[in-house]
């Protein structure tokens, strides 16, 4: 997750999404990830206290700024490197699983009253972002196992 003063997806070199304000996320489950992990992750994002008040504290949460999400879908975050130099995917759940858990999790997130936005899950997409802070946090749910 990135907070983002602007990010945007491009598919076949055509605008796809945008937003402004908000947080970029990169999405992707495991082998076994489902409700457990997106109501976690949910919660921690919507709730998370990280743009700034009137102080310049980081200490309001995404919605008090009325801050939108990009989602993007990204199966390469399970990426296993520990042998040779090609990159192998097997932790990454299954291409119809993870659809079906991606929709579930934007939709969650957008009945927390944010504004969604997503790319297209398996599409070849080009992402643009200007990283805000820079802040970036990765939310591992495997501590919920």
């Amino acid at each position: 997750m990135q907070r983002v003063s602007q990010a945007s997806v491009t598919i076949n070199n055509r605008l796809y999404n945008k937003i402004s304000n908000g947080f970029l996320l990169f999405v992707g489950f495991e082998e076994g990830d489902g409700a457990d992990e997106i109501k976690y992750l949910v919660h921690k994002i919507s709730q998370l206290r990280v743009f700034s008040d009137s102080e310049g504290k980081m200490n309001l949460r995404i919605a008090q700024v009325q801050g939108e999400i990009l989602s993007i879908s990204q199966f390469t975050l399970y990426a296993a490197l520990k042998k040779g130099n090609r990159p192998s995917f097997t932790a990454a759940q299954n291409p119809e699983e993870a659809k079906k858990n991606y929709v579930v999790f934007n939709k969650a997130l957008s009945q927390e009253g944010i504004v969604v936005r997503e790319g297209v899950f398996g599409a070849d997409m080009q992402v643009a972002l200007t990283n805000d802070g820079p802040v970036t946090i990765i939310y591992d749910t495997d501590n919920l196992k």
